[in-house]
């Protein structure tokens, strides 16, 4: 099942945490943002998202 990969703009404080742990990510102008926002597992984009200091980031099942 895929699932969706978001990053709450207003939230991301652009700590670089989700690109260290997930090649999904990139900053672009001091914030993260997903290469793929959507995704056919949760693979390291789920310790992305754990890792995140504000929880920026989402990783939901698509339905």
């Amino acid at each position: 099942m895929p699932f969706k990969v978001t990053v709450d703009q207003d939230a991301c404080i652009g700590c670089g945490a989700c690109v260290s742990a997930c090649n999904n990510f990139v900053l672009t102008d001091g914030k993260a943002h997903p290469k793929k926002d959507k995704v056919p597992s949760e693979g390291c984009n789920k310790e992305a998202a754990d890792i995140c200091p504000v929880q920026a980031i989402k990783v939901e099942k698509v339905k």
